[in-house]
């Protein structure tokens, strides 16, 4: 009798015992997470992982010891996988989800974020005729602002002339320009911390 009297017992518990299991794992589910790489080439874009961010949340860059109110990036997320940009320069920072709580920023989550030196490959034809397309391929950082350009060798670093960005496409055509001479293509790095940066350069000569 008693033996009968356990195993009802037991039948009874077990579906109690499920649901009281269940519940931890439920509220893990709807737990604030934030993930991405710990590093990445200075000036990359950085693809981050988030879920169950409140409303009005925001993405930061900063150095570890700056205060929740400086970032050196600011990006609200529209979606579960943003993508926001590095800062140009080799160093270590951090990664930073906060929320603006009585007009003052408050960190939420974080996480540490190293960069490292970035480089920059260029191909492209020696010579070409004036006015003609110059195929180029160019790949890098591939920051959003990123520029593939051919100016003269002698050109400032933020000189303006034929251009492509290569986070949109790593291959294009220029046209050159209906001067002959020298000319140079340059990867330019233009990054938080690093603006108009020259990563590679290739001479090309305009007949």
């Amino acid at each position: 009798m008693k033996r009968r009297l356990l195993i009802a017992l037991a039948a009874l518990l077990l579906p109690a015992l499920a649901v009281a299991q269940t519940k931890p794992a439920q509220r893990r589910n709807d737990a604030l997470a934030l993930s991405a790489a710990r590093t990445i080439v200075a000036g990359a874009p950085l693809s981050v992982f988030l879920s169950n961010a409140p409303q009005g949340a925001r993405l930061a860059i900063a150095r570890p010891d700056d205060p929740a109110s400086k970032a050196i990036v600011v990006v609200e997320p529209k979606n579960a996988v943003p993508t926001l940009p590095t800062p140009g320069a080799v160093g270590t920072y951090e990664l930073r989800l906060t929320v603006e709580k009585d007009g003052t920023p408050v960190i939420l989550l974080r996480e540490p974020l190293a960069t490292t030196e970035p480089s920059a490959t260029l191909a492209a034809p020696e010579r070409v005729g004036r006015g003609q397309g110059l195929p180029v391929r160019g790949i890098g950082p591939n920051g959003e602002q990123d520029r593939v350009m051919l100016v003269k060798p002698d050109a400032p670093a933020d000189a303006d002339g034929p251009r492509f960005f290569p986070a949109e496409n790593v291959e294009a055509t220029l046209e050159a320009p209906d001067q002959p001479g020298l000319y140079e293509l340059r990867y330019v790095l233009h990054a938080p911390l690093a603006e108009h940066r020259i990563l590679a350069r290739r001479p090309v000569k305009v007949e």
